[in-house]
């Protein structure tokens, strides 16, 4: 699975943006699906994830009722809705993609995209 995460760059604090991540494959509907980030001379972390069906998902405690993941499973494509976004959620945004039913460890992520840039001034 090829995965081309997009939509990230520079807003003010308090702003949104919404990521978007896009799969090449149709095996992409039985996938979880996970947004993870890095920022500058830190460790990634987990963000949020989405089960196959997205009957399970799970955020950051720091990103709950901030940011929302969804997922269009016939657009092939995952989505992170970042609201009211902080100085602090500035880093390099990851999705990747697991066969197991949910998890927020990225060892246990096969597939990951490239990376989109979100930086939040204060």
């Amino acid at each position: 699975v090829q995965l081309q995460a997009s939509g990230g760059g520079l807003v003010q604090a308090g702003g949104s943006l919404r990521l978007s991540c896009a799969a090449s494959e149709r095996t992409f509907s039985s996938h979880t699906m996970g947004w993870f980030r890095q920022a500058p001379g830190q460790v990634r972390e987990f963000v949020a994830y989405i089960s196959a069906f997205g009957d399970i998902i799970s955020y950051k405690n720091s990103v709950r009722g901030r940011f929302t993941i969804s997922r269009d499973n016939a657009r092939n494509t995952v989505y992170l809705q970042m609201n009211s976004l902080k100085p602090e959620d500035t880093a390099l945004y990851y999705c990747a993609a697991t066969l197991r039913t949910s998890s927020a460890n990225e060892n246990d992520y096969n597939y990951w995209g490239q990376g989109t840039l979100v930086t939040v001034s204060s």
